[in-house]
């Protein structure tokens, strides 16, 4: 008898195991002509706010030029902090959300889904992690395909069925594919920077050697909140954005959007039944989740990292209707 990894479905070893190399070329010849539409709303929106974001920054540091406050320390942070976001953020995501790599052999069958999908994509196949909790979700991070993981929590799998995993998995691979994550990991800098300000605005002031200049100073923190709050809504807009990038990436990669319907309203409908407490222990990486760990009170829809779900429906059941030449 095959034995089978506690905890789910999709872990049991198959009885022979085939060899990477000829998997990915099987699958290969099985979609020879498939071709990855690119997104070119989403690349725009990419370059937009990329654009919009440089505009601020400029008028930045041309009004803290100014009024002569010492910045060239706080870019100096800000640099070393978008550095290590840039180079360990996939680690980072990885230690605050307790999520192990995994090998083929715990989970043959979820390597398989990965891999298949990764070969779809035209993309190496990403490393496989397992995070423990009752939370059902799945993220994605990693500077860049090469660098990828793509991990789901252990009660994803107990939740959804075969077809519905694979189109989450699919959701994943798409954000590696569209390459999202380095475009909002370097947006942040600019809103790291207006923060950094913004919280140590008194600790700065006691270092600035000019006299009668506090009216200045609260022009500075006034500034910094409102270059916060525009970059701030610049990377949410274009976050909530590539979840609808990402949702189209997995009806193309499967062919199957109602798949994906499914998984997510059947996440979303699990989420109330969550103890808070579970929640709050995730909520930090909520921008990686494909559905994010809240109960939905939150403060203001604009600062969301996602559509609403309702949304997401809508735009896949019409993508349905487009494939099916309704």
């Amino acid at each position: 008898m095959p034995r089978k990894t506690a905890g789910s479905r999709f872990g049991a070893r198959a009885p022979g195991k085939i060899p990477t190399k000829v998997l990915i070329a099987a699958l290969h010849n099985i979609y020879p002509t498939m071709k990855w539409t690119r997104d070119f709303g989403l690349t725009m929106r990419m370059i937009l706010t990329s654009l919009l974001l440089l505009i601020v920054y400029l008028i930045f540091l041309g009004i803290l030029a100014a009024l002569g406050f010492p910045f060239e320390s706080l870019l100096l942070v800000a640099a070393l902090m978008a550095f290590l976001q840039y180079y360990f953020s996939d680690k980072l995501v990885l230690w605050s959300t307790r999520t192990r790599i995994v090998g083929e052999d715990e989970y043959p069958e979820l390597h398989r889904m990965v891999e298949s999908l990764a070969a779809r994509a035209g993309l190496p196949k990403p490393k496989v992690g397992i995070m423990v909790s009752p939370v059902p979700n799945a993220f994605a991070t990693g500077r860049s395909p090469k660098n990828a993981v793509v991990a789901v929590t252990d009660s994803i799998m107990r939740t959804l069925n075969r077809e519905e995993l694979e189109a989450v998995l699919a959701h994943e691979i798409s954000h590696v594919k569209n390459r999202d994550m380095l475009t909002l990991t370097m947006a942040s800098f600019i809103s790291m920077l207006a923060f950094l300000i913004m919280r140590n605005w008194i600790f700065i002031s006691l270092f600035n050697d000019r006299d009668n200049n506090m009216g200045a100073l609260i022009l500075v923190y006034v500034v910094s909140i409102v270059v916060w709050l525009v970059s701030t809504l610049l990377t949410r807009a274009l976050s909530r954005y590539r979840e609808f990038a990402a949702d189209r990436g997995s009806a193309v990669l499967t062919g199957n959007p109602r798949a994906l319907i499914s998984a997510l309203t059947k996440i979303s409908g699990r989420m109330d039944y969550i103890p808070a407490e579970k929640k709050q222990e995730i909520e930090g990486a909520n921008a990686f989740f494909i559905i994010p760990a809240l109960s939905g009170n939150t403060l203001m829809e604009l600062f969301s990292t996602h559509p609403p779900l309702e949304k997401r429906v809508a735009a896949l059941q019409e993508l349905e209707a487009q494939m099916r030449g309704y």
